[in-house]
């Protein structure tokens, strides 16, 4: 039986990887979209800073010396003019310093910064993070010329400007929260689609499944629509293709094998009305074998004798038929256990060769006719490929009452174990030629499963084959019906069940 989803079936493991897919894609693009986007941000604001700065850098021209207040309004002034955001301006001239602005800024401007921005004629521009804020930094030396028209020469004067980016980081901010927050509401309108998609590759599959299912339960018949051409439809046309193969073959089968129990019933049924002839001319010749000559008596009697197991052959041969037929069902009653065995081992005459355990009062619902084919097939097997003494026992065991049948012989082989209810089966390829039809533990075996019960051959601890029975006390689920033919005829001499079903002799 197909069983439940699990936790991570394969519905669950297409949507989870469809997800997956969905927020790396998100996340990558996310990602990149913020590596760009910041660069872009800083980049603008970087080069729109500097780029000022520097006009406004190459626009002063410092009255020398120096006066420190001028030279502070100066700045007040460059300043004012900050793009894109206002700056703090500095101010280094030799060993006068002066700034636009009462907040201190020196420690933003590192070593690097300044020892760059007094020696190159470009200046020098960097981002630092400071207390957690960042800031760009840039430092631009002031030039001068000597003379009109000549060389631009470094003054000695160094202007530096430190600009808060303050409102950069607030918009690289936003930029990571839209990212944050777009990407939940993507994998959740991405779980739309992957449940479609999951939903499209499963449908084929659980039909796929029930389709297997159904056949596993014998309806060969059963077939897959196909749709479309993807590979799905490809699989479904490969199963309809197999099964159609598969439903031939086995159709095949069966009417080989329904020919071949036509003919082994058609044959066994013929040959019962000659049979009948030629035993009762061989009960006849067996009376009068006494007043023959010795050499015609053994003849006589070897007749007669193979006459009988051909006719026990064929009675068997009937009864497996029927079996494989399906034509068999009970006549059942209620029976008290242990009488039916007594009933059984007296009426052949074996109540004195068998020990038995037979406790009271253990009735239970059953075919007689078919429970003494039973007893008399194990009883019979032990006597005759066992040794002596065999031990019938009864018991009860949950809802099952146990018929266990033990001899003293050498046991089963084990290599013939496994095959030792098969019908024609023989352990022991030196008794090919004896005297027994090789169906009787077949036979045991179908009464057997008929009632709803089991049975099991091992070697006993201590020696000797044990053959258990277990038959529910209630009976099969459908126990009745009309007799379905005469059962096997039971010789007076115990019969060759197991000659057939492989045990050691």
């Amino acid at each position: 039986m197909p069983t439940a989803a699990s936790a991570f079936g394969l519905r669950t493991r297409l949507v989870l990887a469809f997800l997956l897919v969905a927020a790396v894609s998100a996340v990558t693009t996310a990602a990149l979209t913020y590596r760009e986007a910041r660069s872009a941000v800083l980049v603008r604001a970087q080069d729109t800073a500097v780029a000022s700065f520097r006009e406004e850098a190459e626009r002063f021209v410092p009255s020398l010396p120096l006066d420190p207040e001028s030279l502070r309004w100066n700045l007040y002034d460059i300043a004012a003019r900050a793009k894109p955001h206002p700056w703090i301006v500095f101010a280094e001239y030799g060993s006068l310093r002066a700034s636009s602005g009462d907040r201190p800024v020196s420690g933003v401007l590192t070593a690097e910064l300044r020892r760059t921005a007094h020696t190159s004629p470009h200046g020098t521009f960097e981002r630092v993070v400071k207390d957690g804020k960042a800031y760009l930094t840039i430092g631009m030396p002031v030039m001068t010329r000597v003379v009109a028209g000549g060389r631009a020469v470094p003054s000695g004067l160094v202007l530096f400007a430190v600009m808060p980016m303050t409102n950069e980081e607030v918009d690289i901010d936003a930029l990571v929260t839209a990212a944050r927050d777009g990407a939940l509401p993507g994998l959740a309108v991405a779980l739309v689609p992957a449940l479609l998609a999951a939903r499209s590759v499963l449908r084929p599959v659980r039909e796929l499944r029930r389709a297997a299912h159904s056949m596993g339960g014998g309806q060969l018949d059963t077939r897959i629509a196909v749709r479309g051409r993807d590979e799905m439809a490809a699989l479904a046309s490969t199963f309809n293709e197999s099964a159609a193969r598969l439903e031939h073959s086995v159709q095949e089968l069966q009417d080989a094998g329904t020919r071949a129990r036509r003919f082994a019933s058609d044959v066994s049924h013929e040959l019962r009305t000659p049979l009948a002839g030629m035993l009762a001319v061989t009960d006849v010749l067996d009376e009068d074998a006494g007043t023959l000559d010795p050499d015609t008596a053994r003849a006589v009697r070897l007749i007669s004798a193979e006459t009988g197991k051909l006719a026990m052959l064929v009675e068997d041969l009937m009864e497996i038929s029927r079996f494989d037929a399906r034509a068999v069902s009970l006549v059942t009653d209620e029976v008290d256990a242990a009488e039916a065995v007594r009933s059984t081992l007296s009426g052949r005459q074996w109540l004195d060769r068998i020990r038995t355990e037979l406790p009271e009062g253990f009735r239970i619902r059953l075919d007689p006719r078919r429970f003494d084919v039973i007893v008399a097939n194990l009883v019979g097997n032990a006597l005759r490929h066992g040794a002596e003494p065999v031990t019938v026992r009864l018991s009860k065991r949950g809802g099952a009452l146990i018929v266990e049948v033990h001899d003293n012989g050498p046991g089963i082989a084990p290599d013939a174990l496994p095959h030792i209810f098969d019908r024609f089966y023989k352990a022991d390829a030196a008794r090919a030629r004896s005297s027994g039809s090789g169906l009787g533990l077949a036979i045991t075996e179908e009464n057997v499963r008929l009632h709803g019960g089991t049975i099991h051959a091992r070697n006993a601890p201590g020696g000797g084959a044990l053959f258990t029975v277990e038959l529910p006390f209630e009976g099969p689920a459908s126990a009745s019906g009309a007799p379905d033919g005469p059962l096997p005829a039971q010789a007076s001499e115990p019969p060759d069940s197991r000659d057939g079903n492989g045990a050691t002799a």
